[in-house]
């Protein structure tokens, strides 16, 4: 009997590979004899990069680039030799965990060290990449990004605007001539699950600009500001993206990616299932086991457990879902290829002690779900 293992991390407490190894242990104390096949998974957002590397064998690559405010950090990217694709987690360089709550400024990060790391997949021969653009501490429409990738951005004076969203209020010139040629060579996916437009009361600012450390003032401001942006590259490239869905992600990356890089967008899931070869997975299994740390009616927009659903569901395998907390709504899911739920906590509990002994509780839970199910399997 084969049983699929495919979960997203559960925030703050387990990463996707660590939480299917605690579901595997689970499961061979009360199924010794089933054959348990981890396939760690994600949705776009952090531990992207983990779970893809984990499920597909490939190489974990590292290099030195600007964080989201000042100084450098040690970012990690993928690399999947056979294919040539190259996996960047735009939170690696970019990510809202890599700035203290109290500095967080949406008006001076930058995605300049993303765009570092598009370039070393360049340098690296890449013929396809995979840009994961959840967790970002940006908001400056990925203009970081173009400039780390060749782009200019001047005032009316002719010098070089700071980094960041607020400065593109005073862009004059956007010189693309720069702009590394290799780009036009290269397939680029973006893995995301957000469908916000770039500018307005559901864009980029607005909606993920306060998350990030903008005031309300600020908001304004940046709104304006990447409104501001698009009416360049509207003028230099020819038409106009920013009301695409999508193009609010990531602080206005979405739209860069989009615009200049000719990027198509899927779901996050989709793309992580596909490279780690989720569909030959569950081919002949009897059961899939999926999880996240919140499950509720939010995960049907394109969360770990509804895309892993899917795929499941098309080849007839049912699916048991075990999560941190099972939330409002969480029940639409039966609709969607999930069969059951469980919720982690054997009683009362603080989020604290749920988060420190998270792997315990899903082993202990994957070995009630396979006691139930070795008996309803006799």
């Amino acid at each position: 009997m084969k049983i699929v293992i495919a979960p997203d991390s559960f925030k703050d407490s387990l990463s996707a590979a660590a939480a299917a190894e605690a579901i595997a242990a689970g499961l061979a104390s009360a199924l010794p004899g089933a054959q348990l096949l981890q396939c760690p998974m994600a949705d776009g957002g952090e531990g992207t990069l983990q779970a893809i590397i984990a499920a597909s064998a490939g190489e974990v690559r590292r290099a030195r680039a600007h964080g989201p405010l000042s100084g450098t950090v040690e970012a990690s990217w993928g690399w999947l030799p056979a294919s040539r694709t190259a996996i960047i987690e735009m939170a690696e360089a970019s990510g809202l965990q890599l700035v203290a709550v109290a500095a967080r400024d949406a008006c001076a990060s930058t995605t300049f060290g993303t765009g570092e790391l598009i370039l070393e997949a360049l340098d690296a021969g890449a013929q396809r990449i995979v840009l994961a653009i959840g967790g970002s501490a940006t908001n400056d429409g990925g203009s970081g990004m173009l400039r780390a990738l060749g782009a200019e951005f001047y005032d009316a004076g002719g010098q070089r605007l700071a980094f960041g969203g607020a400065a593109l209020a005073s862009l004059a010139r956007l010189d693309l001539s720069g702009l590394d040629r290799r780009l036009a060579e290269v397939t680029v996916e973006v893995a995301a699950d957000v469908d916000n437009p770039l500018c307005g009361p559901h864009g980029a600012s607005h909606i993920f600009g306060p998350q990030k450390g903008a005031s309300p003032e600020q908001v304004l401001a940046l709104d304006a500001a990447l409104g501001h942006f698009a009416d360049h590259a509207a003028r230099a490239l020819g038409h106009d993206l920013r009301d695409q869905p999508g193009s609010g992600a990531a602080g206005g990356m979405g739209f860069a990616a989009k615009a200049f890089l000719g990027a198509q967008f899927r779901p996050g899931v989709e793309v992580v299932a596909e490279l780690a070869g989720l569909a030959e997975a569950v081919q002949g299994a009897a059961l899939v086991i999926t999880g996240e740390g919140r499950f509720d009616a939010q995960t049907l927009r394109g969360k770990t457990p509804f895309g892993v659903a899917r795929v499941a569901q098309a080849a007839g395998v049912p699916v048991v879902v075990l999560a941190g907390t099972l939330g409002e709504g969480y029940q639409a899911l039966y609709a969607h290829g999930i069969h059951a739920a469980f919720s982690l906590a054997s009683g009362p509990m603080t989020l604290e002690a749920a988060c420190r002994d998270a792997a315990r509780l899903l082993r202990e839970r994957a070995e009630d779900v396979g006691r139930l199910w070795g008996v309803v399997r006799r």
